[in-house]
């Protein structure tokens, strides 16, 4: 422990703990998961340093248009710019620290803090002050504009921020991991994803990990997603086959980013949306157009990917979500249909397809939640302390492009988000 002192009064904090001791290759501390001080360690040295995906630009397509969002704890807000740039400021009045914008999204000419009236611009500069006499000849508004995140980019639409001003380029964060959204962008014939219809949240009772860890799990289908896969057309048993076999696999791309990849179980073409290929021949035209027949066929084959971007991003198939952490025992997930630009005409059965899969009442994510929430409330006993990873292990293999590869039902996407997370949580 260690001694700190507020105000004259002393008071025991505990040391910072060695997190990357209780991350082995084969098995996890319980502690990751409920300890508060672990959690503020994450803060500080995962979503405060590392590239956190914010928003995509689309939801900000005209000068003047915000959205507000949070990176970790910190509360953000991204907005196009006179000039038609996206940047991502802190959302605090450098005055009393008060939340300038408190809407979730608009479009303003500027924004007014609601505390004391200080007015910024849409690129960040202070531009009026109420009363300015008061502050005396030396107040300088240039002084006084609302902070930028350190660091801003942006691949493909999708907007990231890091709090961090070193580190890691974006292009290096993502690695070869890019494929992964060149894939989803890549169904539209304009090459560009639109996510305008708005998002639904989700409160999982659970620490943020466990998001990232169950979305490219896929030993865990078989048991919690029981009800659609007897309801609906699955090729669950053709990837799990035998414990064998290339049907379904799990992919690790490198920074923790992970994948479940689904297509070389296909039979047709779209049957990420349903099968029925004439129905969509319309688009399928646009793409061919766009692109050529033979690489239209193989987009529309493929379909859409399964994937974490690490942190906080999931590439849902037809689906976006992103996730906060709020403390180590409570976190929430948006997510929002993935509309293809160019191809309006999808948009009703993208959307009711989302619903289906996502919404509060659907088949998968309310149940994910559920035994999100169980897990949590299960790691609360405190035998057996390691929880174990090791599925798979024997099997796994390294692939062409150099990606770990194994089994649809191996933790080989857990690993790999656990190793990345130690050599994070191991620095210094």
């Amino acid at each position: 422990m260690q001694q700190a002192t507020t105000n004259g009064t002393q008071f025991e904090t505990p040391a910072e703990i060695n997190v990357e001791t209780l991350v082995r290759d084969d098995k996890i501390h319980a502690s990751l998961y409920t300890d508060p001080h672990i959690f503020e360690q994450e803060l500080e040295k995962i979503f405060y340093r590392v590239w956190v995906f914010v928003g995509h630009d689309s939801e900000v397509p005209e000068p003047g248009d915000y959205v507000t969002r949070q990176i970790g704890r910190q509360p953000v807000l991204m907005v196009r710019d006179k000039a038609g740039a996206v940047s991502v400021f802190l959302n605090r009045c450098a005055h009393r620290g008060t939340l300038v914008c408190p809407a979730e999204s608009g479009n303003a000419r500027a924004f007014t803090c609601p505390y004391h009236g200080w007015t910024y611009d849409l690129s960040g500069q202070l531009t009026g002050v109420p009363f300015p006499g008061a502050y005396g000849p030396d107040f300088n508004k240039g002084d006084h504009h609302l902070p930028q995140v350190a660091r801003c980019d942006s691949y493909r639409g999708f907007v990231f921020a890091s709090l961090s001003p070193e580190g890691p380029s974006l292009e290096e964060h993502l690695g070869i991991a890019s494929r992964l959204i060149d894939r989803a962008c890549d169904l539209s014939p304009e090459g560009e994803l639109d996510l305008s219809a708005g998002w639904v949240k989700h409160r999982y009772m659970s620490n943020w990990k466990m998001i990232p860890e169950n979305d490219t799990d896929g030993y865990h289908l078989g048991f919690v997603h029981r009800s659609v896969l007897r309801s609906a057309g699955s090729q669950y048993q053709l990837f799990i086959g035998e414990e064998s076999g290339n049907k379904g696999l799990l992919r690790d791309w490198g920074n923790g980013h992970t994948e479940i990849e689904f297509s070389s179980g296909y039979q047709q073409p779209f049957e990420w949306f349903g099968g029925a290929p004439d129905k969509y021949a319309a688009y399928l035209a646009q793409l061919e157009h766009s692109c050529g027949k033979t690489e239209a066929d193989r987009r529309v084959f493929e379909g859409p990917p399964h994937a974490l971007i690490f942190p906080n991003l999931f590439l849902a198939e037809m689906n976006i979500a992103l996730f906060y952490p709020l403390d180590a025992e409570e976190s929430i997930q948006w997510h929002t249909p993935m509309f293809l630009k160019g191809v309006p005409e999808l948009n009703t059965r993208l959307l009711r397809q989302s619903e289906a899969a996502m919404g509060p009442a659907s088949f998968l994510l309310p149940e994910d939640i559920t035994i999100a929430s169980r897990n949590q409330a299960g790691l609360h006993a405190r035998q057996p302390e390691w929880l174990d990873l090791s599925r798979g292990r024997n099997r796994e293999y390294v692939d062409e492009a150099g990606r770990v590869v194994s089994h649809f039902t191996d933790e080989v996407t857990n690993r790999a988000f656990w190793k990345h997370y130690r050599t994070l949580m191991a620095q210094a």
